[in-house]
């Protein structure tokens, strides 16, 4: 699963052509990313097969919240990666921001990450704001679906 999101965040570094520094913040990223989701899935086994505090606090807490480190280590990445380049005209830019932000907010209310998914999805929406003239308004999609997903979640959970 991690791959189906690495790898066309590095597709659109290198396409970009980012400095040294940005590719070792994705790699940092990716790595938390990585790592988190796999704690995650391995402590969710273990939990399935012996429930427990322990396995709870490894599936729920500590893989969930590095693998959300991970995930907004790799946003800000590709955010700085938009400024100064040109607002996305084509639709499907505005409908994949958009399903990233349903993501970030789904995942977050499901992983007990709900006022952090929340708070970090307002964050997003202030970046996107502040360079509505510039590639980074696509972080306001990102951010308004990502509260939408968590409040509409928290409802129906």
């Amino acid at each position: 699963m991690p791959l189906v999101v690495l790898l066309p965040a590095l597709g659109t570094l290198l396409a970009a052509g980012v400095s040294r520094a940005t590719y070792l913040w994705f790699a940092v990223g990716s790595w938390l990313y990585a790592t988190g989701h796999g704690i995650h899935l391995s402590a969710n086994s273990i939990g399935n097969a012996d429930p427990s505090p322990t396995a709870h606090l490894w599936d729920e807490q500590v893989g969930h919240w590095v693998w959300y480190a991970g995930v907004a280590v790799i946003a800000a990445t590709l955010a700085s990666t938009l400024v100064e380049r040109p607002v996305p005209r084509h639709p499907l830019a505005w409908l994949l921001a958009v399903a990233v932000g349903a993501t970030w907010g789904t995942n977050a209310t499901g992983g007990e990450f709900t006022w952090a998914g929340g708070a970090l999805a307002l964050v997003a929406c202030g970046w996107g704001l502040r360079h509505r003239h510039d590639g980074g308004v696509l972080l306001t999609a990102v951010g308004l679906a990502g509260v939408v997903a968590v409040v509409v979640s928290a409802i129906v959970r």
